[in-house]
């Protein structure tokens, strides 16, 4: 078996302070590397459609949540867990490409829905096709047993961090 750099840090530790645990520091610094490995390579796919993971991630909700692709920006900031400010600054940037566009809220007259645009939406349905194929790419080196094994252990940390 291949010695990451994680195991070579590890050995390190086990050398210099052999009575410290550090099975928890091997896993976060194991996660901590795949996330940026995994960032770096959807950041090329979204940078090919002049897209960030942000502007993606805006697009992508509005796409997931069904017709008519509109959500007001609470409901945004909710669910990719953001702040206000930020939200704002990310539809203010979709909205100048034109991406997304602010509509009155017909349930809340004082209220606005942000909603995606034909542009966005066609955007939005092609990029999420590649980046699919990307996320494939970086997973293909685990077998289908693997990612269910994977995906089962990451859902039951996840949810102990959520609960």
């Amino acid at each position: 078996m291949l010695m990451d750099q994680i195991e070579k840090i590890i050995e390190q530790w086990k050398t210099e302070r052999p009575e410290l645990d550090t099975e928890p520091m091997a896993v976060i610094g194991r996660l901590q590397r795949i996330a940026r490995h995994l960032s770096l390579g959807m950041a090329k796919t979204f940078e090919k459609f002049g897209l960030n993971g942000a502007s993606f991630d805006v697009l992508a909700t509005l796409r997931r949540s069904g017709v008519p692709y509109a959500m007001t920006p609470t409901d945004l900031m909710q669910s990719m867990m953001i702040t206000s400010g930020t939200m704002t600054n990310r539809i203010d940037q979709l909205e100048k490409r034109q991406l997304v566009e602010r509509l009155s809220n017909p349930q809340d007259g004082r209220g606005f829905l942000i909603k995606l645009t034909n542009t966005g939406f066609k955007l939005i349905d092609n990029v999420v096709g590649q980046h699919i194929e990307t996320q494939s790419s970086l997973t293909a080196g685990l077998n289908g047993t693997q990612k269910k094994q994977l995906n089962q252990l990451l859902s039951a940390f996840l949810a102990s961090l959520e609960k």
